[in-house]
């Protein structure tokens, strides 16, 4: 039997068995002891105790680090939660564990009705989920998960049968979701963004009425600090926001809480920069998705770009337009603001790390890189200056707290995230200096779910499997790569393997499933 029978005759329930490098040898044997603690059988768990599901976004990211343990795993990986895919396309940002008691998680199944309430939107019945959607890093995590073991991906089909799912999934965002008609996907709640208890969300919160707090009980106290959690005021707009979208039946558009964010965005534009490489795999040309991707860079730069402040700015689809003038954010880019009757809205003047994101993007033009480097380490960030990692929120701002979560504390997956920008666009020694603090504090912290910006002090779950997955994959990168992994024929533009034959200039990734 040759080794890709082997391979695609293997169970799903196996066991890893990995041959780390010699060097970090402790610090891959550990990560991989945190995935394979969370694993579940058929997927992952973020932390067994506080999110005992499967997570959306986090699994993209798992996937991204399991393709070096096995690639068969991390198929496996978005396979289950690709299964889980409603009817129009959305994929949901949790899959429940049937196992799991309900009052382990709030909201729980019986909250969100899927089957029922989503029945219109094409919920599936035979599994239950929530109905809102977490940021679209899938197709990028599929397209990294088949570079990883090209030959176990075309022997099982696996990008043959992810990419219809995907394809809809992004058909979903584009259409359903381009609430400001300006051609960007909204999120209509928080929680669908990732950064929950961002800042950013005060303002178009705060017109949403909050539901009573003996309606709902939080079991993520149970788990965490309340100084270091969203309030409860904050909680119960979430609840009610939630509630009112699953009593209209999960239809989109109603919301009073629409906001383009800039990270989600461009993880969009990412993820369809991937989903070509993976059309043309499949022996499509891919052409229309890159230009769909490069026309949408365009677009985030017209509706989110904020040239006087040097970063990307969240826009509140239901807010009011304000006069041009009133301060640098809106009169620095008046030609955005005013006089625009087609752009909806209002940007929200807090500075978020969702604004700095979108340095991934290959094609975002040189000068607002730079900008975007400059921001990032300015006083505001304080990325290789006072900051260990960059912190979610403006060090600046009123609303700055270290320790409550997405307020000021610092998270591996956005620091990978800046680390592939700075890589892609030439800032190689920043890279290499964010890589080092991520893969340190991942390894002081017990791979905490996030930190203190300033010293690293774990904060929250530890064991994170999302902190151990891009840890790995940091690990597989020797220092002094000039383009990050990402960068195959994905964020970089400069070469790809192309229905088995390698493009011109690009690098081929081995790997092999070790379990």
């Amino acid at each position: 039997m040759d080794r890709t029978a082997q391979l695609t005759a293997l169970p799903v329930e196996h066991h890893l068995v990995y041959d780390p490098p010699s060097l970090s040898g402790s610090l891959h044997l550990r990560a991989a002891a945190v995935l394979e603690a969370n694993w579940t059988g058929a997927s992952t768990v973020p932390s067994r105790g506080l999110y005992p599901h499967q997570w959306s976004w986090d699994s993209a990211f798992i996937a991204i680090g399991l393709r070096h343990l096995s690639p068969l795993r991390a198929q496996t990986e978005l396979e289950t939660l690709l299964a889980a895919q409603w009817g129009d396309g959305r994929i949901p940002h949790i899959v429940f564990n049937p196992s799991v008691p309900l009052d382990a998680y709030f909201p729980s199944p019986d909250f969100w009705r899927s089957s029922t309430a989503g029945h219109t939107a094409g919920a599936p019945r035979t599994v239950q989920t929530s109905g809102i959607v977490q940021p679209p890093v899938h197709a990028l995590a599929a397209w990294l998960v088949h570079c990883a073991d090209p030959g176990l991906s075309r022997a099982r089909g696996f990008l043959a049968g992810v990419y219809p799912r995907l394809a809809a999934w992004h058909r979903y965002l584009l259409h359903r979701r381009d609430l400001g008609g300006g051609g960007l996907a909204s999120v209509v709640h928080p929680w669908e963004q990732g950064m929950d208890n961002s800042p950013c969300w005060d303002a178009p919160l705060s017109r949403i009425t909050p539901a009573p707090a003996r309606s709902f009980r939080r079991a993520d106290l149970d788990h965490g600090a309340a100084e270091d959690r969203p309030t409860d005021l904050d909680y119960g707009r979430y609840v009610r926001l939630a509630t009112d979208y699953r009593d209209g039946q999960y239809a989109d558009g109603a919301s009073e809480f629409a906001v383009e964010d800039p990270s989600f965005n461009a993880l969009l534009i990412a993820s369809e920069h991937a989903l070509a490489r993976i059309a043309r795999e499949l022996g499509a040309t891919g052409t229309a998705r890159h230009a769909r991707a490069e026309r949408l860079t365009g677009v985030l730069i017209e509706r989110l770009w904020d040239p006087a402040e040097g970063m990307f700015f969240c826009r509140d689809v239901r807010g009011e337009t304000p006069d041009a003038g009133r301060g640098s954010l809106d009169a620095g880019r008046g030609s955005l603001d005013a006089g625009r009757g087609s752009l909806t809205g209002a940007l929200i003047p807090e500075r978020s790390v969702s604004g700095l994101i979108p340095l991934l993007l290959p094609d975002l033009p040189r000068d607002i890189a730079a900008a975007l480097v400059r921001t990032a380490s300015g006083p505001h960030f304080g990325l290789g200056d006072s900051t260990r990692l960059p912190p979610s929120y403006d060090l600046l701002g009123e609303a700055f707290d270290p320790h409550r979560y997405w307020r000021g504390p610092a998270w591996f997956n956005t620091s990978w995230l800046l680390e592939r920008g700075l890589r892609l666009h030439g800032e190689r020694t920043r890279a290499e200096a964010l890589r080092d603090a991520v893969l340190e504090t991942a390894a002081a912290t017990d791979f905490a779910e996030y930190v203190d910006p300033y010293d690293g002090e774990a904060c929250g779950a530890t064991g994170f499997s999302w902190t151990a997955a891009l840890t790995l994959d940091l690990l597989h990168e020797p220092p002094g790569h000039r383009v990050s992994g990402p960068g195959l024929g994905t964020f970089d533009m400069r070469g790809t393997e192309v229905n088995g034959t390698e493009a011109k200039g690009a690098k081929r990734v081995k790997g092999g499933d070790r379990g």
